[in-house]
């Protein structure tokens, strides 16, 4: 009986403790957040001004001229006082400069020119022209009527067409001994050289340029000379 009846009054004063200890514990969580929120508070020093700065005054003289200041016996051109002795340009011994004496160069020297014996500046001149170099003979350039030579001394007409015919040109030949110049049908010109062919695709003919407007070659089948001249 006296566990039983002890249990109920210790509840009770573990009960009326409750509000005391609750009390407390604001209490003390409101002065721990007054010392946070409200932080104390420092003012800033104040500095003094700094003094003000007084310049002096800036004055300007204008620069001697070259070789420095006159002697101070004569007066400087135009009239005017003399500078003063403690100008680092003033020399009172100089010579006055005389009346139109060149000033000395202050600049690099003249570079010598070419000149000739009366004081003038030689020219060289326009430089001559290069000279042309002749066209390289073409296809086109061989397009045109031609008078053949052959080897018996004999001459005969050789027309070259720039008509085109399968992968050549058409040709003809007129008044010619040589019976496969008679045949020539086509022409060529392919690495310098002019081909006759007869009907067929044979090759009757080879020449070359040999300046002067003129072609020289053989017969192919014969091997006796030929040539072409305008």
């Amino acid at each position: 009986m006296t566990t039983t009846i002890a249990k109920p009054a210790a509840l009770k004063r573990a009960a009326a403790l409750l509000p005391l200890l609750a009390l407390t514990a604001c209490a003390g969580s409101q002065r721990f957040t007054g010392q946070v929120m409200n932080p104390p508070s420092y003012s800033q020093p104040v500095m003094p001004s700094a003094p003000p700065v007084s310049s002096a005054p800036i004055t300007s003289e204008p620069l001697p001229p070259p070789g420095g200041y006159p002697a101070a016996s004569a007066p400087p051109p135009g009239g005017g006082a003399l500078p003063p002795p403690q100008d680092p340009f003033f020399n009172p011994n100089a010579a006055p400069p005389a009346q139109g004496q060149p000033l000395p160069p202050t600049g690099q020297p003249e570079a010598p020119g070419l000149r000739g014996s009366s004081n003038q500046v030689a020219g060289l001149g326009a430089a001559p022209a290069a000279p042309r170099a002749a066209p390289a003979p073409g296809r086109d350039s061989m397009v045109g009527g031609w008078t053949a030579r052959e080897a018996t001394g004999g001459s005969c007409r050789v027309q070259l067409s720039s008509t085109p015919t399968l992968d050549l040109y058409r040709a003809s030949s007129s008044g010619c001994a040589n019976r496969d110049l008679q045949k020539i049908t086509a022409w060529d010109y392919r690495d310098g050289e002019v081909y006759l062919y007869q009907q067929g695709g044979t090759v009757a003919a080879r020449l070359r340029s040999g300046g002067g407007g003129s072609l020289d070659g053989a017969v192919t089948k014969s091997g006796a000379a030929l040539s072409l001249n305008r």
